[in-house]
């Protein structure tokens, strides 16, 4: 029960590690949602909804990545 794993060497490059992407995917919501709902822009305003939808979608595929 006491077992502890010993941790593993992943072959993954850093930049490719499941935190620095989740990151970037979660800031690419964000800049969606701002782009959403800011005044000033209508071709900010109709890019918004494929911002978000990419960011959800590196979300959803990042999330299998390594930690």
């Amino acid at each position: 029960m006491t077992e502890r794993t010993a941790p593993y060497a992943s072959r993954w490059p850093l930049w490719l590690r499941r935190g620095p992407c989740e990151a970037a995917a979660m800031a690419l919501i964000g800049i969606g949602v701002v782009m959403l709902m800011q005044p000033l822009s209508l071709s900010l305003y109709s890019y918004s909804f494929v911002t978000i939808l990419a960011g959800t979608l590196g979300f959803v595929i990042v999330s299998h990545f390594p930690d």
